[in-house]
């Protein structure tokens, strides 16, 4: 047993000793909703002097303290192959099953590996019990958890029944068995009452809904040098409104909607700003909304190659800014979108004490719209009289001030850190002792 007793926080409290605690994932990097929320909760932890480690097949953490394994990735070639014929189709061939077994032996092999390098106490699988876009990976995690019976406390964004390509599959015990398994030494986190609700009844699993989170006790840091010249980088005049659409091109995210809430402000200063790309499933999408733009007359403007998830330049020497410069310099947020497991961008918007307009999906309605916020909403469409109000709002600094500040005091209210810490201390505590 190794000696922790360096690591009492004072007053020599066991109670409080510090763990080390392992984050798994298929991959931690970019901007997605795990790499991101699970560095928030890896900080919540490191204030209770909790240690974070990092396995993952993709990674942009800190090597001394990762441990990445390339078969772990979603987007590796054998699980990509085995994605291929297990997904789409109600029978698989033998042959499948003998390669998921074998890449789950490795995996879990790894996992083993992990465990013993650093020493690991508790394991935090971050959404690979939920959503199976790396079968073997979840397989060899609950093979893992059965055998060394190690406390975890599993962190679910959403789960397979949420996503229509896995709704026909040849993998029925696999998902029954691994997403999510059932352990006494497991504790499921999800981020919505709708997913807590689902997973009870799918599964008869107990879960506590954590939300995302920001940082709300400490505000953002004011535009510095570096981030100065982002409007004219991106061409907008000085008087230019700058609407934010903080979100990749793809259907669910509604950008039409917010095409047309430019068109019906009948400004030209009103510039519509989109940050990211289009990926594999937009490319059309991006056409439609093009051709929408152009009929509309609407300036939109897709700046997916001057926004990276770190400040850097190109090989043309051109600043590259990361998504948070953007939000200092915006103006307006829209967020249009017709489903969201929770919404990060909303959370955002606020923290940088942007106006917002909102679809009210489903999630918005049931588990934020209750909080109190001051939003402009919309039910699927904008309407000329919300676009009358973003424009009050967008002429009104004295109405717009007051209406981001108290969304700010909401916010730091029900989405901060302190949510988070105080459900992962009982958990640590209920699952270790103390």
């Amino acid at each position: 047993m190794r000696d922790r007793s360096w690591q009492l926080i004072a007053n020599d409290d066991p109670r409080f000793m510090s763990k080390n605690i392992g984050f798994i994932s298929t991959r931690f990097a970019g901007q997605d909703g795990v790499s991101l929320e699970s560095a928030k909760w890896a900080e919540v932890l490191w204030e209770d002097e909790h240690v974070s480690y990092w396995y993952s097949g993709q990674s942009d953490r800190d090597p001394d303290i990762s441990f990445v394994v390339p078969e772990a990735y979603f987007g590796f070639s054998e699980n990509k192959w085995i994605n291929e014929r297990i997904w789409g189709s109600g029978q698989r061939d033998r042959f499948v099953s003998s390669r998921i077994r074998d890449l789950a032996d490795y995996i879990k092999s790894t996992i083993y590996r992990f465990v013993e390098r650093f020493d690991i106490d508790i394991v935090i699988p971050q959404n690979c019990l939920a959503i199976p876009m790396h079968l073997p990976l979840g397989i060899a995690l609950t093979e893992f958890l059965s055998e060394t019976q190690m406390p975890a406390i599993a962190h679910h964004h959403d789960f397979f029944w949420e996503r229509t390509r896995f709704s026909v599959n040849s993998v029925p015990e696999y998902l029954d068995m691994s997403f999510p398994p059932k352990f006494s030494n497991m504790r499921n986190v999800v981020i919505n009452q709708e997913a807590q609700e689902q997973l009870a009844l799918r599964k008869g699993l107990s879960s506590l809904v954590i939300p995302n989170v920001f940082d709300f006790d400490n505000p953002p840091d004011h535009i510095d040098e570096y981030a100065s010249d982002v409007r004219e980088e991106l061409g907008l005049a000085e008087d230019d409104f700058f609407i934010l659409q903080p979100t990749r091109v793809v259907p669910r995210k509604g950008i039409e909607q917010a095409i047309k809430l430019v068109s019906l402000l009948k400004d030209p200063r009103c510039k519509l700003v989109i940050s990211h790309e289009a990926g594999d499933e937009g490319y059309e999408y991006l056409g439609m909304l093009e051709q929408l733009a152009n009929e509309e007359g609407v300036d939109m403007r897709v700046v997916a190659d001057r926004v990276g998830e770190v400040r850097q330049r190109d090989s043309e020497g051109k600043k590259i800014y990361t998504l948070w410069d953007l939000y200092l310099h915006a103006d307006f947020v829209t967020y249009p979108s017709t489903y969201e497991g929770f919404g990060n961008a909303l959370l955002e918007a606020i923290y940088f004490r942007k106006p917002v307009l909102i679809n009210r999906y489903s999630i918005f309605v049931r588990d934020i719209e209750p909080k109190g916020f001051r939003l402009l909403t919309m039910d699927g469409f904008v309407t000329p009289s919300l676009a009358k109000r973003v424009k009050q709002i967008l002429f009104d600094a004295e109405l717009r001030k007051e209406i981001v500040n108290f969304n700010y005091e909401v916010a730091r209210h029900f989405y901060s850190y302190s949510v988070v810490r105080s459900n992962l201390r009982a958990f640590i505590a209920s699952l270790t002792g103390y």
